[in-house]
């Protein structure tokens, strides 16, 4: 038998490393590993690989809290994510700690033991595997990494060129000089646009329905000019507070006064493109923020129609052709290559079983408690971001709340600690329901629920959750705690490879 961890993390990616760097840094006594199903550092930032993939959120409210972004470029590309990620782990001694390529099958709890087994399966080797942890943490994102959605067209097979969708993008791809339809008018398609159109013949925007688009500036001036007077780690902190200070006061403004900041984007839409704007392809029927706005860095993806080399047109399809695509209006566009940026397969807890003393769970059926427990799970946490803001602020509360709990269970000598919902309090609409997002309406029901009162609310409101989750006490009566039982046959314990 392995022995028994303190804490298991699933996932190597943003979150997980940031788990695993707080843990490094605040319950250094902790033994601690990683589960990784891919074989590198990186999540989403190493699997996705499409043409100028980068942040849709700044890197200054994007990278860790307690380790300074060192670029002064607002929205960063996937390799330089990557390396961050990575050499963050390298600085807080993880590598040696992570798992390559196991998936995780299965998480079962034992109340007799008060550990969880985790089953995992060796997807080079076909070989099974299995960890015991006292506590786990589930930083799995929350979607398929298997496939995104994918909607099924009409007479697809009829179409002579290529169709691809960006979560799996060949390496080998030339589309220099050809004609590019991307169907989809979400982040994915707002920034394949610009790095395509540099190349390509052409490349059309193929949308239901508009989006918001913002430009914002691509380089941090404020924060270059700033680094001429101040350390890294105190100009780190004002860009942070800076860029969390301008995106939540967008935000609340669109939900106070969305009139006028649609007004402010469109705008903002009309005099970047000029002659080439048309109402009908950047009015979004729905408010800003009821949908995640789109950002264009310096404002390429404008640019980009402007030039000529890229366009917009709003319709649906009515069936692909040998050549292309045919529209409901009768109107046919002309592709070599057609991509599929229709979005991602929501999945919670990266698809693994979870078990309570024997009994499946359903996490549509569950609440979560300070957004970070699951409710009647015991030691367990999972990590969810923000809907609003950038995901990592979210994540290092999360994992500064966990460090948290697991200093006030030691002090109570606990070693089990599952919150309770006394109140009856759950209703009906799920964590993100007040997202109007086609990826979150398709898996609302796959969702936790929205409790009726705190601490079961989920509001993805960075002020609130950071009193919530630093500040509160951590007895409330809802969280229950379990002292260790005599135990039957110990586990020797050893240090965590």
């Amino acid at each position: 038998m392995e022995p028994i961890l303190d804490v298991l993390i699933i996932g190597a990616g943003v979150s997980g490393i940031g788990m695993a760097s707080r843990l490094a840094m605040e319950c250094p006594d902790k033994r601690i590993a990683l589960i990784e199903r891919r074989q590198r550092i990186g999540g989403t930032w190493d699997l996705f690989r499409y043409p100028g993939i980068r942040s849709d959120s700044d890197m200054y409210t994007f990278g860790y809290q307690f380790r300074p972004w060192s670029s002064y470029k607002t929205l960063a590309d996937g390799k330089a994510i990557r390396e961050y990620v990575s050499d963050t782990a390298q600085q807080y001694g993880l590598h040696d700690k992570i798992h390559f390529g196991l998936k995780t099958q299965s998480a079962e709890w034992s109340s007799a033991d008060q550990c969880w087994t985790l089953t995992t399966l060796n997807e080079a080797t076909g070989e099974t595997e299995t960890f015991r942890t006292r506590f786990l943490v589930a930083a799995t994102g929350y979607y398929n990494y298997d496939q995104g959605y994918r909607p099924q067209f009409p007479d697809e097979e009829r179409f002579q060129g290529q169709i691809i969708h960006p979560q799996h993008w060949p390496e080998d791809l030339d589309y220099a000089g050809k004609k590019v339809v991307i169907i989809g008018s979400g982040a994915t398609a707002i920034t394949l646009v610009p790095s395509m159109a540099k190349t390509a013949a052409h490349v059309t925007m193929l949308q239901r329905s508009p989006t918001y688009i913002m430009s914002i500036p691509a380089w941090d001036k404020i924060s270059e000019v700033l680094s001429r007077v101040l350390p890294d780690s105190v100009n780190y902190r004002l860009a942070r507070r800076r860029n969390l200070f301008v995106w939540r006061s967008m935000y609340k403004a669109s939900k106070r006064f969305p009139a006028a900041t649609r007004r402010l984007i469109l705008s903002q839409a009309r005099k970047r493109l000029g002659a080439q704007y048309k109402e009908e392809n950047f009015s979004p029927s729905y408010n800003p923020w009821d949908q995640r706005l789109c950002a264009a860095p310096d404002g390429d993806f404008f640019d980009a129609i402007r030039s000529g080399k890229a366009d917009v047109v709003t319709d649906t399809i009515s069936a692909f052709t040998e050549n292309g695509i045919r529209l409901s209006s009768g109107k046919e566009l002309e592709a070599d290559i057609i991509i599929t940026a229709t979005g991602l397969q929501v999945q919670m807890l990266g698809g693994m079983q979870m078990v309570v003393d024997g009994k499946p769970q359903d996490l549509s059926q569950k609440m979560l408690y300070r957004g970070a427990l699951i409710e009647d799970v015991p030691n367990m946490a999972w990590v969810i971001g923000y809907v609003n803001l950038s995901w990592t602020m979210k994540a290092d509360l999360t994992s500064e709340y966990v460090c948290r709990l697991l200093k006030h269970m030691d002090q109570r000598n606990a070693v089990v600690a599952t919150p309770v919902d006394h109140a009856h309090c759950r209703s009906s609409e799920s964590i993100l329901s007040a997202l109007e997002a086609g990826y979150v309406q398709r898996a609302d029901h796959t969702l936790p629920r929205q409790g009726t009162r705190a601490p079961w609310q989920v509001l993805h409101h960075y002020e609130q959750d950071k009193v919530t989750m630093l500040q509160e006490g951590i007895d409330d009566g809802i969280l229950q705690f379990e002292k260790q039982r005599a135990t039957p046959a110990q586990i020797p314990v050893e240090k965590a490879a």
